[in-house]
């Protein structure tokens, strides 16, 4: 059985081709992002692996369908991305990879929070041109400071331990409490309010029609001045044009963006020869106080030897007629 992957860097090719099932499987990497025009290179494929920024739409869909393709094997726990309702009327089986490593991407929004509140990315820019001096660098302690926490599954779990473990006082929201939160001594909270008491807040929820721009200019203007907003989640959990108002009237003090709503056509390409044309991220990287990366949080090897794993195993089980992580819209 062959199966191709669409949007594999070099780092995907490596852990998947060492991944246990490999040899079972004929495996092709294509750097292409799914799209209707590519979708044609999955002719003959019975399996087609695919990212985050992959377009798996209804007419995309119909043409995998059209070329053989019968299972949506997503590299991802999201799926957002998918048109569920066309692929269970095309008959198109799609599974996911719900868990890998929620510490990859906890320890990644606690690494932006620290650069931001540290000025580590000013710092290093300047010692770097030989410029020793400490102004506007200054900080503050995390210890004692009151961090928000929105989703509290398994990566807002790993990133609330983390923050605990700095000494902060914990606010969470999500529909479906944790008790291993709360076990941390957080304090479940409706949004707005926990919007209003947190000086820091980190999204780690599932994009959803309910959560769709959660962050807007509404929700940014009840946040405590000078808050700092972290999201490594998904990019349309927060109304972006709508950042760039709170950052110029300093309401948001601090911004941490490891995923964009329109980074499909950006991210995960290098681009450094092309002048921007996304006007709002250009607009957001000229903040001192914005730091922006490039849908890196997950780029961990143990996060991406579980994907590699999971994923092959999801293609076996449904090969053999016992199919597992199933996403059913």
């Amino acid at each position: 059985m062959q199966a191709l992957l669409f949007s594999s860097q070099h780092y995907d090719q490596d852990s998947f081709s060492s991944a246990p099932g490999a040899t079972q499987l004929a495996l092709h990497f294509q750097g292409a992002r799914l799209t209707e025009d590519t979708a044609a290179l999955a002719e003959g494929y019975e399996v087609v692996c695919a990212f985050i920024n992959d377009d798996l739409s209804a007419p995309v869909l119909t043409r995998l369908k059209a070329g053989g393709t019968r299972l949506i094997a997503l590299r991802s726990a999201g799926y957002n991305h998918v048109d569920l309702a066309a692929a269970k009327r095309l008959g198109l089986t799609v599974v996911r990879v719900p868990a890998y490593s929620p510490h990859a991407v906890a320890e990644h929004a606690v690494a932006l929070i620290l650069a931001l509140n540290r000025r580590l990315h000013r710092a290093y820019n300047r010692t770097r041109e030989g410029d020793f001096s400490l102004h506007g660098l200054t900080g503050f302690d995390l210890h004692g400071k009151t961090v928000g926490v929105v989703g509290t599954g398994q990566i807002g779990l790993a990133f609330a331990r983390i923050m605990a473990g700095f000494g902060c006082q914990l606010l969470a929201y999500d529909p479906y409490p944790n008790p291993e939160v709360e076990a941390l001594g957080a304090r479940y909270l409706d949004l707005p309010e926990l919007l209003r008491e947190s000086r820091i807040i980190s999204l780690h929820c599932p994009l959803t029609p309910q959560t769709r721009h959660l962050i807007n200019p509404q929700s940014l203007a009840s946040l405590q001045p000078g808050a700092m907003l972290i999201n490594t989640g998904r990019g349309a959990l927060v109304d972006t044009p709508a950042l760039i108002d709170a950052l110029k009237s300093g309401q948001l003090g601090y911004l941490g963006l490891d995923v964009y709503e329109e980074e499909a056509q950006i991210f995960f390409e290098d681009r450094s020869d092309l002048p921007l044309q996304d006007d709002v991220l250009a607009r957001l990287l000229t903040f001192p106080n914005v730091i922006v990366t490039a849908h890196q949080a997950f780029l961990t090897r143990e996060a991406l030897a579980a994907i590699a794993a999971t994923t092959l195993e999801n293609i076996a089980r449904w090969a053999a007629g016992n199919p597992q992580n199933l996403v059913e819209g």
